[in-house]
């Protein structure tokens, strides 16, 4: 009989027409395809919009990125029963030997940013969007969801918020590790945003998104509103650069191939040991 692993992806979309649920799904079908001697189950719980929030009856957390504000549902039902959750797998995990594992992205990193409290999370001073570069620390050259990758490494950034002025003591009393930057433009050189921290060894988020693959960036630079914002902002050479970077299999194609898949593959490996 083969072990059973249960993966919950936790929509935070807000039923926002997006590609990001479906680039999760497809990386998932792939791990379970590469790991057939297990029994993978996958459920989706819309949690923003539904107000649906999965239990501690999943071993895997994925939760999604979103459109807006991480702080719209200050006060509302579905946010307090969100921070439960990740209150329950933080305090299951330092009690328990057989851990839970979440990873967070973008609209989720700053959601835990606000959990954990480990910096400031503010509104950009420009929406970003496109194919950026972040850069590796040397805890995130070591990483297991980053060593593979370039050093800068590129991945798709879509956002209105950001993470900054990490609270350095804090995240050395969680024993979490800074593991990627954003490459600042000029008007936020001094100032840049963190692009991924791992709060523990079964918790990690980046503020890029790393499900996305080529297909889904390629439908956003397609809408006439986001490519005009690309082009008044950085000019027809960048956006043409960011659509040869979609088809380079050193950049979007290799995030893609490798951060999730990484973690997932980590989570499931350790979870064999344990249920053995």
């Amino acid at each position: 009989m083969k072990q059973k692993i249960k993966i919950a992806a936790i929509d935070l979309y807000n039923n926002e027409p997006n590609e990001g649920m479906r680039c999760i799904r497809d990386i998932v079908n792939e791990i379970s395809g590469s790991n057939s001697h297990i029994h993978i189950q996958y459920d989706v719980f819309e949690t923003r919009y539904k107000g649906l929030t999965p239990d501690l009856n999943y071993d895997i957390f994925i939760s999604s990125g979103g459109p807006g504000s991480p702080f719209e549902g200050e006060g509302a039902q579905w946010e307090k029963d969100y921070f439960n959750l990740v209150d329950k797998i933080w305090n299951h995990n330092q009690n328990s030997d057989g851990k839970k594992y979440i990873f967070f992205i973008c609209h989720s990193f700053q959601m835990m940013a606000r959990f954990f409290h480990i910096g400031e999370v503010n509104k950009r001073f420009l929406n970003s969007f496109g194919v950026k570069q972040f850069s590796k620390t040397e805890d995130g050259s070591k990483d297991f969801i980053l060593s593979e990758l370039s050093n800068p490494l590129y991945a798709a950034d879509i956002r209105q918020w950001q993470v900054v002025n990490p609270d350095y003591k804090h995240l050395e009393e969680l024993g979490a590790k800074i593991l990627s930057w954003e490459i600042p433009e000029e008007e936020n050189k001094d100032n840049p945003a963190l692009g991924a921290v791992r709060i523990s060894n079964e918790i990690v988020g980046t503020q890029f998104h790393p499900e996305a693959d080529p297909a889904s960036m390629l439908y956003h630079f397609r809408q006439k509103e986001r490519k005009e914002y690309i082009i008044n902002r950085y000019g027809e050479e960048v956006y043409n650069q960011m659509i040869e970077w979609l088809e380079d299999d050193d950049k979007i194609k290799l995030t893609r191939k490798t951060v999730l898949p990484s973690f997932l593959n980590n989570a499931i490996n350790e979870l064999s040991i344990i249920k053995v």
